[in-house]
């Protein structure tokens, strides 16, 4: 069970391995993208092309796929980026259902696990696979890989790092339960912390805080949502920069202070963060340089 690119190399661990795949389950078939074209899910794109049976309910807990489920005579579920499963659902396989989830769990839990932990400056992050039960993301833990995060790493490079790395650590962990080889252990819910969806409110650059959280903050929305701020009326949505080394006269936080060929810098409240990938409103995404070049932008104005 899975929708999005992330879901995507599990699946084909399953689909090359010694296990069968009695089906997949995704979201219905939905308008994406500029011009609003009904397009399958990543994840029945693959399983189409593999032949594999695809069912795309409306409802989870609908009777009629309940029903189809139930005659499957499932050993074992898979959910991967999905939506929350009713346990009417998950409750039928013989040997239940697992998930993988994109943190060392219990820490992050919820719908944003790689970007609320770039977001926090954490140095690492990994996988899990634990068994379902009815409180979101608090299951019995089966597995854990770690990874550490760069410096300067974006959450897509995290993402698609941890995708691939979930495949392995779902494979293993689905023959590991077939051989009865692993020793599910509870999750200690004093160590827990929340990783909420992105929000609206998520996205603005709060550059009245040290040159180091915001960038954090910038890199854990990289490449989407992206991090925003304004300019001369319009958004501006910052992709990818760094933090400058040095620089004498901080200025007021938000106001640029630094205009290299290849570098706007701009004070904080500590420290000046350098933006070197941007997206103007209505503009594709483009390096500083070339927003330099097309653009008029002068020291002491202000972002924000």
């Amino acid at each position: 069970m899975g929708t999005p690119d992330f879901a995507v190399p599990s699946l084909r661990s399953l689909v090359e391995s010694r296990h069968t795949v009695a089906g997949v389950v995704t979201v219905p078939d939905k308008p994406r993208g500029r011009g609003q074209r009904v397009r399958p899910s990543a994840v029945k794109k693959f399983a189409t092309q593999y032949g594999l049976p695809v069912y795309q309910p409306e409802k989870l807990d609908d009777p009629d796929f309940l029903e189809i489920v139930e005659s499957l005579q499932l050993d074992l579920m898979v959910v991967v980026a999905f939506r929350i499963l009713p346990q009417s659902l998950y409750s039928i396989p013989a040997q239940g259902a697992i998930n993988l989830h994109a943190s060392l769990l219990p820490k992050y839990r919820g719908a944003a696990p790689i970007q609320h932990a770039i977001m926090n400056g954490e140095p690492e992050t990994g996988v899990t696979t634990f068994f379902l039960k009815p409180s979101v993301d608090t299951g019995d833990i089966l597995l854990q890989e770690s990874i550490e995060i760069g410096p300067d790493e974006t959450a897509g490079s995290v993402h698609d790092r941890l995708a691939e790395l979930g495949a392995e650590v779902v494979l293993k962990t689905v023959t590991g339960i077939a051989e009865d080889s692993i020793t599910p252990s509870p999750q200690d819910d004093s160590e827990a912390s929340p990783a909420p969806k992105i929000r609206k409110k998520h996205r603005t650059i709060h550059w009245d805080t040290p040159a180091s959280e915001v960038h954090n903050h910038i890199r854990a929305l990289s490449p989407y949502p992206g991090a925003v701020t304004q300019w001369q009326g319009d958004q501006l949505k910052i992709l990818r920069g760094h933090v400058m080394d040095k620089f004498t006269d901080d200025g007021d936080p938000g106001s640029v202070v630094s205009l290299k060929d290849d570098t706007i810098g701009i004070a904080c409240a500590r420290g000046i963060y350098g933006i070197t990938e941007l997206q103007p409103a209505g503009k594709r995404r483009m390096k500083a340089e070339d927003f330099l070049n097309g653009y008029t932008i002068e020291i002491g104005e202000q972002l924000g």
